[in-house]
């Protein structure tokens, strides 16, 4: 599962942003907050496990998920990098865009 299908769902990020800040939860605690069903959540969960982004322990009866901080550091990697090309490519735009304005501002005092 690509994890950005896996983030394109607003109940799977929710509960993403529920296990960044409540830490291990098991597929009831994390039903709790929804109003979708414990099969849905269910389904959410594995979606989220396929892509890597949350991963469950067995503990005695118990299945805890959790965020998956290795994938969470290379995706935090990722849109670093692509922060700053993205940055780079806007400051040559804004370089031509005032090489532009300089020359049209040029051009009508020349006419004046």
């Amino acid at each position: 599962m690509d994890m950005f299908v896996a983030l394109s769902d607003p109940t799977r990020r929710a509960i993403l942003e529920l296990l960044a800040s409540r830490g291990e939860l098991t597929a009831t605690d994390i039903y709790e907050h929804f109003s979708v069903s414990p099969q849905a959540i269910s389904q959410h969960l594995k979606v989220l496990r396929e892509a890597k982004l949350v991963v469950m322990e067995k503990r005695a009866q118990k299945h805890l998920y959790s965020l998956n901080p290795q994938t969470l550091s290379q995706f935090e990697t990722w849109v670093q990098q692509t922060r700053q090309r993205w940055e780079g490519r806007f400051e040559a735009l804004d370089k031509v865009l005032e090489a532009e304005k300089q020359k049209l501002a040029q051009g009508e005092q020349e006419r004046k």
